[in-house]
């Protein structure tokens, strides 16, 4: 699933190429996602784009009417700027074209993406209202992070992904953090301790900002001449590495499944 870093990578490759511009057409060849595609989004047609900016793993197109176009990638999903003489592929759903000759195509194979108009303020729409914090802005200090995991029995890595205390640490990255931290992701929360929580702090933001500058896990360009978003592999240090030496001990690395969700972690580096 395209997490908080690869969104965000999306937001920056698109903004340049819709900012400032007006919407010449719209065009949905399927509108059976997640939630249907708005009826309404045909009313976009003439309208300007005005910006591009990102609320969790959601992006926002301000548009010049004072509506909003809410997109989310769903499982697999990815949005490209293309020619429209493009010949479109299986999955492409919703086509924006552009006043400047090009083509944004929402691409979502699995259909649990978003592609909806909201009109008044984007933030009290019920996807977004009851989010927590960015873990890359101001919002997201040590004592948020203290108070969130205070008295509460769940395993770390599951209350640092729950997008409802802060948004954006996807499995890869909880991994990650946790890893960097040195805090076992099976700990209860309320078990970790202040300094370990200072910690973790600095291993969220430190991870999804390399992140971000690399431009996420799984997509990097989403330009491509072929039209297909580049695919990156970072230097994970836990994730995916199932038996694998550890990075800097040199331990097997340990897996299993917490939260639903495929765990992993260094049993010598990580102790508590």
């Amino acid at each position: 699933m395209p997490e908080l870093p690869e969104v965000e990578t999306t937001r920056r490759g698109i903004e340049p190429h819709v900012a400032g511009v007006k919407i010449k057409e719209l065009i949905v060849r399927r509108r059976d996602l997640r939630q249907p595609v708005s009826r309404d989004i045909m009313k976009l047609v003439g309208c300007c784009i005005l910006g591009v900016s990102r609320r969790s793993k959601y992006l926002l197109l301000s548009i010049d009417d004072g509506s909003t176009l809410l997109i989310h990638l769903g499982m697999s999903g990815s949005l490209r700027v293309s020619d429209p003489a493009e010949e479109w592929k299986k999955h492409d759903h919703v086509g924006i074209t552009l006043a400047s000759g090009k083509q944004l195509r929402f691409h979502d194979p699995r259909r649990f993406g978003l592609v909806l108009r909201l009109k008044g303020d984007p933030m009290e729409h019920p996807l977004l209202k009851n989010l927590g914090p960015e873990p890359l802005e101001r919002g997201f200090t040590v004592g948020h992070l203290e108070t969130v995991c205070a008295g509460r029995a769940s395993a770390i890595k599951v209350v640092i992904m729950d997008a409802k205390q802060v948004v954006g640490v996807g499995n890869i990255y909880a991994s990650e953090a946790l890893f960097h931290a040195g805090i076992l992701p099976q700990t209860p929360a309320a078990q970790v301790s202040k300094s370990q929580v200072g910690k973790l702090f600095a291993s969220i933001r430190k991870v999804l900002a390399a992140s971000i500058k690399e431009g996420g896990t799984t997509l990097r360009d989403f330009l491509n001449s072929d039209g297909q978003p580049g695919y990156f592999k970072q230097r994970l240090f836990v994730y995916g590495r199932k038996g694998e030496p550890c990075r800097k001990c040199g331990t097997s690395i340990c897996h299993e499944v917490l939260g639903q969700r495929a765990t992993y972690w260094c049993p010598k580096c990580q102790k508590s």
